[in-house]
């Protein structure tokens, strides 16, 4: 059934009860990426479907590999990307007997899923894992969790796989219901969509963005849990003010904009389901007035601080993460490329000063550790592209093995660590909320992160001072394996915008 839906990878990690599908992808031709984490099988599920928009297929273990599994489902079902989770299950046969690793795993999954549920039948299980396919692809994607029992798995079964159009599809939009809302949007002199996560990568970012040529209105997507605060986004606490009329497509008014409270109070908000496809075909058949509203949302979202230009790190050392930023949007220069930046405030720092032709962060959920198996999936989805992963040094403890798993599948992608020795997300907190001396308890070593790298097979560099970047990434660009920049940073707060009148 996985191989008839066009699953062209399969993340996975071994263990008892899912060894006949190890089986038989033999003979299904099904490739099996085999992981060191069950959290990754997920987060390299969730990128594939963040960068293709096909449903990744995640599959682990029952009991304790189910359970190692489920969080990575939240960082996914926040960013709306499809993917389903497969999971090992004990044996029908044995449920309530004190199975070996018996759980309630559907139940553990549904609060952090679109659909959670277990296979009761044999001859049902085909035609639920069609059904958990299209689930997770469908309306606002999202992950799946489907548990798989042992005693079903190994079963012989005469069905016929379920009919082709049992897959994912795309349903046709109704073009007719979209009058009031282009009415209003076309009478407003600062009109702004808001859309969510989903709509800042292609397919959904396609239709927004000709939504947005076709009408003139801006259109945002937010992906970051820092919200109107998105270092990616510039001013845009700014341009949500400003409006006049807010459209949230698919967006909740919640943490990501303070509730509503960073809008002017004489601005109407209208909540609606996202359908830029049928919006676009709607809009098209009207004219529509244009202003200088548009370039000049965008010019705020671009905007950066000007004094941003003449930092430099001192000479000996460490490295201001601008210069960081600086040194590695030279390597996504390169056509198609791929960043994938971690939460904290090294990753906020890459978000603000680097572009790509793609991008994977971690998303609403606020999660971090994501990014290597983030990048090897990218890796794997686009294999001719500059993929680069940005995490911080309490990042890289998440998933360094996965390091081993780029090393054995020839994935040859560069993972940049920013290392100032600490957990500095939460010490910026502890700072600003109970002053410097009361900054306990999230202190690091300046470890080699190279050389721990090098020990799962990578590339390793060192960098001290900024005078060292541009030839250590140059050697990690060309090492033809996956490679590890270890940069020791400045321990610096992320930044946050604030725009001089003057300017």
């Amino acid at each position: 059934m996985l191989a008839r839906a066009g699953t062209r990878y399969v993340f996975a990690l071994s263990g008892n009860h899912v060894m006949p599908v190890f089986d038989a992808a033999l003979d299904a031709d099904l490739e099996i990426v085999h992981v060191r984490h069950e959290a990754a099988t997920v987060h390299m599920a969730d990128a594939w479907g963040r960068l293709t928009g096909e449903a990744g297929v995640a599959l682990v273990t029952g009991g304790p590999g189910h359970a190692n599994a489920v969080g990575a489902l939240y960082t996914a079902l926040a960013a709306e990307s499809p993917l389903v989770l497969l999971s090992g299950h004990a044996p029908l046969s044995e449920l309530g007997k004190g199975a070996f690793q018996e759980m309630r795993q559907a139940e553990m999954a549904a609060p952090v899923a679109k659909a959670s549920w277990t296979v009761r039948s044999r001859g049902t299980l085909a035609s639920d894992v069609a059904h958990a396919l299209r689930i997770a692809a469908s309306g606002t994607p999202g992950p799946v969790h489907l548990s798989l029992p042992s005693d079903l798995l190994e079963a012989e079964v005469d069905e016929e796989l379920p009919p082709q159009e049992s897959l994912p599809g795309r349903a046709d939009a109704g073009l007719d219901r979209f009058g009031a809302l282009l009415d209003q949007l076309a009478r407003s002199s600062k009109p702004l969509v808001l859309a969510g996560p989903r709509h800042a990568r292609a397919p959904a970012a396609l239709a927004a963005a000709r939504f947005e040529q076709a009408t003139g209105v801006p259109v945002i997507a937010m992906e970051s849990p820092r919200g109107a605060n998105d270092p990616a986004l510039g001013l845009l606490a700014e341009v949500l003010f400003a409006a006049d009329t807010i459209v949230l497509a698919g967006k909740k008014p919640d943490f990501m904009l303070k509730f509503g409270t960073v809008f002017s109070p004489a601005c109407r908000v209208i909540e609606v389901d996202a359908d830029f496809p049928g919006w676009v075909d709607a809009a098209s058949r009207r004219d529509w007035p244009r202003s200088g509203w548009l370039p000049e949302v965008r010019d705020a979202l671009a905007w950066r601080p000007s004094q941003w230009a003449s930092i430099e790190s001192a000479p000996d050392g460490p490295v201001h993460p601008i210069e960081v930023g600086r040194a590695v949007q030279k390597l996504l220069d390169a056509p198609d490329s791929v960043l994938v930046a971690d939460g904290g405030e090294f990753g906020q720092w890459a978000q603000a000063t680097l572009a790509a032709s793609h991008r994977i962060i971690n998303g609403p959920a606020g999660s971090i550790g994501a990014a290597l198996p983030f990048a090897a999936a990218a890796k794997l989805a686009r294999p001719a592209s500059m993929v680069v992963a940005m995490l911080g040094d309490g990042t890289f403890g998440f998933h360094p093995a996965e390091l081993d798993t780029a090393a054995r599948q020839s994935l040859a992608y560069v993972a940049v660590v920013g290392n100032d020795a600490c957990w500095n997300a939460e010490r910026q907190i502890q700072v600003r909320a109970y002053g410097a001396m009361r900054a306990r308890g999230c202190e690091l070593l300046p470890t080699r992160y190279d050389r721990v790298a090098e020990g799962f097979g990578a590339h390793g560099e060192h960098v001290a001072r900024a005078g060292e970047l541009a030839p250590a990434l140059e050697r990690a660009q060309g090492a033809g394996r996956v490679a590890c920049v270890n940069i020791a940073i400045e321990s610096v707060p992320a930044p946050v915008y604030r725009r001089a009148r003057a300017n």
